[in-house]
């Protein structure tokens, strides 16, 4: 759970036991989380390269992913069917889909990023394919 979401949850729990004791006429709302827009990425990698791929993910990718508001939900590898062995499927949160465009621009120009990209593909890309797919969490989502 967001730490800053519990800080506040306590912080407007403790205001309202104390409203309570002092004044019967105290009305707290609860702070609502701002939206998010989800970015679903599959990578489909050169054959054999897979590790390759995720090792840079590990290694290097998250972190600067982080630097630029890129906010990692969780990365996946098929474990069965035509996708096992080869694909990396991850998700990424920003706060809008204006925010993403600006996000990946930065990240495309990363000195360091276009420095890890060169060394990691010194022997050939490692990625064949790579998808995006935008989305909108439901109402009814556990995650916003």
């Amino acid at each position: 759970m967001n730490t800053k979401l519990v800080a506040a949850a306590g912080l407007l729990l403790a205001g309202f036991a104390v409203g309570r004791v002092t004044s019967p006429t105290v009305v707290a709302a609860a702070p609502q989380p701002q939206p998010r827009i989800f970015e679903l990425r599959t990578y489909t990698a050169i054959d054999g390269k897979l590790a390759d791929v995720n090792a840079r993910f590990r290694d290097h990718t998250r972190r600067i992913f982080d630097k630029h508001n890129m906010t990692s939900i969780g990365y996946w590898t098929p474990t069965e069917g035509p996708l096992a062995g080869n694909t990396l499927i991850y998700i990424l949160a920003h706060p809008s889909r204006e925010e993403a465009k600006k996000n990946w621009s930065e990240f495309s120009a990363d000195p360091e990023w276009q420095k890890v990209k060169t060394e990691s593909e010194a022997a050939g890309r490692i990625v064949a394919k790579a998808e995006s797919v935008f989305m909108n969490a439901t109402d009814y989502s556990p995650i916003k």
